[in-house]
């Protein structure tokens, strides 16, 4: 899952970026309202975590245009504003959560997968394809019940691949759940660990097929 972290606390965003990239999420980040709305608009993302008292602006304007353009990405406002009345104007803007500061990196963690939980968001927690299960909360992907040892990349190939099954994803969407914008990636990264996933998986004898499609992209059947 790809998520967007807008606040301008430079120590504070890199924890949080550090947080959910160790639980396997891809994280880009923005210092300000502006840089928040530019990338938002430039990406696609699972979910957005978004602080209201910015250097430059206030983060419910961000979220205001955004929900004006249509765009109904999960969001969950981070902010030291705590009170009922600041809470209330943050969810009738259009947040789908808030969480004042301080926090807990567990409980921002649960938050999030909560939100992506939800009914036509991006996480449920078990993905079945034939034999392969993979539980996405516990990271945890079996075939035939038997664990399956996947690196960090194969499990995110793997869940994409899970959750698209039946209709062909792209590689350059295959790179954007691998990698946020911060991190380098090699001409064949994604053909690496696809191939990689794919004999792990005829080892352990699943009876599932990971076909490449040229020019497409890949298809899990």
């Amino acid at each position: 899952m790809r998520l967007l972290i807008i606040e301008d606390n430079q120590r504070l965003c890199q924890a949080i970026t550090e947080g959910l990239r160790s639980q396997g999420f891809a994280v880009d980040a923005a210092g300000s309202a502006y840089d928040g709305l530019g990338v938002w608009q430039a990406a696609s993302y699972d979910a957005v975590v978004l602080d209201l008292m910015l250097s430059d602006g206030n983060g419910l304007k961000v979220l205001k245009e955004m929900r004006d353009q249509g765009n109904m990405t999960p969001v969950l406002i981070l902010t030291a504003l705590g009170s009922i009345e600041d809470r209330v104007r943050g969810l009738d803007c259009g947040a789908d959560d808030y969480l004042v500061k301080p926090f807990a990196m567990q409980e921002l963690i649960a938050r999030l997968r909560a939100l992506l939980r939800r009914p036509g968001a991006a996480l449920g927690r078990m993905l079945t394809l034939g034999s392969v299960k993979l539980d996405t909360s516990a990271r945890i992907a079996t075939v035939a019940d038997a664990p399956l040892d996947l690196t960090r990349s194969e499990l995110i190939v793997l869940e994409a691949l899970l959750r698209n099954q039946g209709r062909v994803i792209s590689k350059e969407r295959l790179g954007e759940c691998l990698y946020d914008f911060e991190q380098e990636r090699s001409a064949n990264s994604v053909e690496t660990q696809v191939h990689r996933l794919r004999k792990k998986l005829a080892s352990a004898g699943a009876d599932v097929s990971l076909r490449t499609l040229r020019g497409l992209g890949y298809l899990a059947s």
